[in-house]
């Protein structure tokens, strides 16, 4: 018996959220007095391993074959599936990226385990693994105990400590692909990344813009026509963007903004978008409607920037900022680029 993390990577290195994962399956295997078994798939796996070893994990499991240098479900799912199987481990982590949380409910249809998504807290219950995730768009949290021999864990990002590096050592198993080449629709021959942008999961800091971004001073008045829609992307570039750089912050977006074409759907957060979970969020031009604080209501401060003063989305925040954030921005960009020396 073990507690399984699976390490996420991409370009032969394991992405940060990964230790997240180990860290939290560090915690589990001591509640239930087993041992952590880093599961890595790709390219460098070996290399990865024992770093997830000097993070803690006491074993690895590692495959480099040819099949499994970028993911795709079928052939990870495949794999990860028998060593299950195999090795009946009594939970398997994985950070609920897009990857893992497709990888954790293929493998737990695989294996007949129960599977729990957007986990915030881990604890144990007689030997049963209890999670707590939360429901009803975030405004309760749900505690669900998992009855299979192993239960699939995907975390929200952010939620647990990553693991922190040592000086310790994994012992290494290397196992073979298992085939599926007949079984696939499609074939991924190459994933890039974008240049200079923070992923929004991962951001410690997190700046969106809202419906309220149209309210650029020299937009036309009346509905979303061309010219507010290029005023409102002016607004994400010119405003937005650089208080982002001065921070090191991602850019998010409210769904308004994103169905107004103001920015890609990639920035949207919210509940039919990504969920974050960052220390800071600054919330510019956002109403707070239910469905965006189910994005970013666990974010550790929330700060708001609207006009209106009674937007919903000051309820949420610990700070909020009633003025226009046309105005309000680029002076708090520029203070910070003094106090910052940027």
């Amino acid at each position: 018996m073990s507690v399984f993390a699976w390490i996420e990577t991409t370009h032969g290195s394991a992405t940060p959220s990964s230790w997240e994962a180990l860290g939290a399956a560090k915690t589990l295997a001591g509640q239930l007095g087993t041992d952590v078994t880093a599961v890595v798939f790709g390219t460098n796996a070996h290399a990865i391993a024992t770093e997830a070893g000097e993070y803690g994990a006491t074993n690895a499991i590692v495959c480099e074959d040819a099949s499994l240098a970028i993911f795709q479900l079928e052939p990870y799912a495949a794999l990860l599936s028998k060593l299950v199987g195999d090795n009946n481990p009594q939970a398997v982590i994985a950070v609920a990226s897009i990857n893992g949380r497709e990888l954790m409910a293929a493998s737990a249809a695989d294996t007949n385990s129960a599977m729990i998504n957007e986990v915030l807290e881990i604890e144990v219950d007689g030997g049963a693994v209890v999670a707590t995730k939360p429901a009803y768009a975030g405004k309760v949290r749900s505690k669900i105990k998992a009855t299979t021999a192993t239960v699939f864990l995907a975390l929200r990002g952010r939620a647990f400590p990553a693991a922190e590096k040592g000086t310790g050592s994994a012992n290494i198993t290397a196992v073979d692909a298992v085939p599926v080449a007949d079984n696939l629709t499609v074939t991924i021959e190459a994933v890039e990344a974008e240049a200079n942008v923070i992923n929004l999961t991962d951001a410690a800091v997190v700046i969106s813009g809202g419906r309220g971004m149209a309210n650029n001073p020299a937009s036309p008045p009346g509905g979303v026509d061309d010219a507010t829609i290029w005023k409102a992307q002016d607004g994400f570039a010119n405003v937005i963007q650089p208080l982002a750089d001065v921070l090191g912050a991602a850019v998010g977006a409210s769904r308004a903004a994103v169905d107004a074409g103001f920015i890609g759907y990639e920035a949207q957060v919210g509940q039919t978008g990504k969920v974050v979970n960052p220390d800071l969020y600054i919330a510019a031009g956002i109403s707070g409607a239910i469905q965006h604080q189910a994005g970013m209501r666990g974010s550790k401060v929330i700060v708001a920037v609207n006009k209106d003063a009674d937007a919903p989305i000051f309820k949420l925040a610990k700070y909020g900022v009633v003025e226009d954030l046309y105005d309000f921005l680029p002076t708090l960009t520029a203070e910070l680029k003094k106090r910052l020396g940027k």
